[in-house]
């Protein structure tokens, strides 16, 4: 399929500047995470949302702040430098405009008493594995009672969102100003491995791979249906099926009731057609991660597939003939989707995907692209996330224009 790629205007807003030993902290507004468009919207009106907030490994706050103080944490797995807390889950709200993007508003995320939500491991969230969280100083940052990684995001007609948080993980149903007003978490299962009889998502999300929760959402036309992606394959029993499988779960829910009404197999690529990763270094199958899906009318999906250097562009269509026997759903079921996936002995349907773009052939695209957004069957943006630039990467938003519409 043809298409031409333009880069559109946008600035990033400073957040302040931290000082370090090696010079100024320099925070960015980040709006990169996921993007949505909203039905009834004036053209060119988009919604984003940021991620939990600024955040550093160890070993690249030692080495490009000069953060030695941080040496013990070196070796403490997965642990993760917050250099000011305060900065949490946002939404905004963006116009798109022939090549400028324009900021309209920003929508603090907030939970019921109105005080705002922060980008902390979630108290509640004991039974699944989180990152060990640091301040600036070394110091370690308890949890929070309601806290949330927030990736993706699905706009509603009515005026609020359903956002998807890393964390727990949750979904998460806000009202158009922000305040949190339902979460569905996984549900707790007993020493027998039966799940509760609870309101929630089938326990089995609760054994996402660390940071690879729900990453992707998306809401059908209609919107009686919330589709979500986890980013990676589950750790489920363990990680070394995580690291070794090559096929992510994607999930069809009742938007009203929250309830898992389907679930598909997406088969990621080989890494080695990651060609910009590749080159950069050493690039595996738990490098690859789904990041956003965009829902195209006539029962399909657009997938965003990438590593870091590497994003893809495919269309699914969620074939009927590809959903999976709800066994598959419980905690119990042996051997895991995952365990087959890894010994290449998946014997189950999977979705069939079709390569629209790849980055590799637009050498000047940015890394770590994250959202996408429908404007028209024609135009699709993407945006990056700058990681509210602790590295010093800024937001680009990019337009593809395919010469044939994507629907009728």
């Amino acid at each position: 399929m043809s298409y031409a790629v333009s880069r559109l205007d946008w600035t990033d807003t400073s957040l302040g500047t931290i000082p370090t030993p090696r010079g100024q902290l320099a925070l960015r507004a980040s709006f990169g995470s996921g993007l949505t468009t909203r039905a009834g919207d004036p053209p060119g009106r988009v919604w984003a949302v940021c991620d939990r907030g600024p955040n550093l490994k160890v070993k690249i706050a030692m080495e490009r702040y000069g953060l030695d103080l941080l040496a013990p944490l070196a070796d403490v797995p997965g642990a993760k430098i917050m250099p000011d807390p305060a900065i949490g889950p946002t939404i905004a709200e963006l116009q798109i405009d022939g090549d400028t993007v324009t900021l309209l508003r920003t929508i603090r995320l907030v939970d019921e008493s109105g005080h705002p939500v922060l980008g902390l491991p979630d108290a509640s969230s004991g039974h699944v594995v989180l990152e060990p969280v640091f301040d600036i100083q070394g110091q370690p940052i308890g949890p929070s009672q309601l806290g949330l990684d927030t990736e993706g995001i699905a706009a509603l007609a009515s005026g609020g969102f359903w956002i998807g948080d890393e964390f727990a993980p949750a979904l998460v149903w806000v009202d158009a100003e922000g305040r949190i007003v339902h979460r569905l978490v996984p549900r707790r299962v007993d020493h027998a491995g039966i799940e509760g009889g609870e309101p929630g998502l089938p326990a089995i999300a609760a054994r996402r791979q660390i940071n690879r929760g729900f990453e992707a959402l998306t809401l059908s036309g209609d919107e009686r249906s919330l589709f979500l992606a986890f980013q990676s394959p589950l750790a489920h029993p363990d990680e070394d099926a995580h690291r070794r499988a090559r096929h992510v779960r994607f999930w069809r829910l009742n938007a009203e009731t929250g309830e898992v009404t389907d679930q598909y197999l997406y088969p990621l690529d080989r890494p080695k057609s990651f060609r910009r990763d590749r080159m950069l270094g050493q690039f595996g199958r738990e490098d690859i991660k789904v990041s956003e899906i965009a829902w195209i009318p006539d029962n399909g999906l657009l997938v965003l597939e990438r590593g870091s250097a590497t994003t893809k562009l495919y269309r699914v269509e969620l074939d009927p003939q590809s959903i999976l026997q709800p066994e598959h759903l419980d905690i119990r079921t042996r051997p895991t989707l995952e365990e087959m996936s890894a010994a290449n002995d998946l014997a189950l349907p999977v979705l069939a995907k079709h390569l629209l773009f790849s980055s590799d052939d637009i050498p000047e695209m940015s890394a770590d692209l994250e959202g996408i957004a429908f404007l028209s069957p024609t135009d699709l943006l993407l945006v990056n996330d700058n990681d509210f630039g602790v590295e010093g990467a800024k937001t680009s938003f990019w337009r593809i224009r395919f010469d044939d519409p994507l629907w009728s």
